[in-house]
């Protein structure tokens, strides 16, 4: 977790998913202030801010938002709802979501993340940026 710049965020995602790939994604493309850095869960570095915050991952196996300034890890739509703020127009618009209280955010995300493997398909390993990505990536 060393290695992670303080004034970065780091997106964990499922690195099998192609639900989780698409959004990554679609994420870079508008990180225009290049806040974010990325990495699957099942890196090395996941594994260790999954140990280092307690993480259960048959609760939480799709997205989580590591923001190393505060020390801080939000989860499932508290955590795609930040991603969302940090982001700009009209995407980031997205945040007014977050007065909804996370049981209910968090009832729907955990439904598409249950059918996302059915819905979206699923890669056979990790996903392998390509080189003028690979900056963006983490272990």
């Amino acid at each position: 977790m060393e290695n992670i710049p303080k004034h970065k965020h780091l997106i964990l995602f499922d690195g099998v998913c192609n639900l989780c790939y698409s959004s990554v994604l679609y994420v870079i493309k508008r990180d225009k202030k290049n806040k974010f850095l990325f990495a699957s869960l099942q890196s090395k570095t996941g594994k260790t801010i999954i140990n280092k915050f307690n993480i259960d991952t048959t609760q939480t196996d799709s997205i989580l938002l590591f923001k190393p300034s505060v020390y801080k890890i939000y989860s499932k739509s508290t955590a795609a709802l930040h991603i969302s703020k940090s982001l700009d127009f009209p995407v980031k618009f997205l945040a007014i979501f977050l007065i909804i209280p996370d049981f209910i955010r968090d009832w729907f995300y955990d439904y598409i993340a249950k059918n996302r493997y059915k819905w979206y398909g699923k890669k056979e390993s990790c996903m392998i940026p390509t080189p003028e990505l690979n900056t963006k990536f983490l272990d």
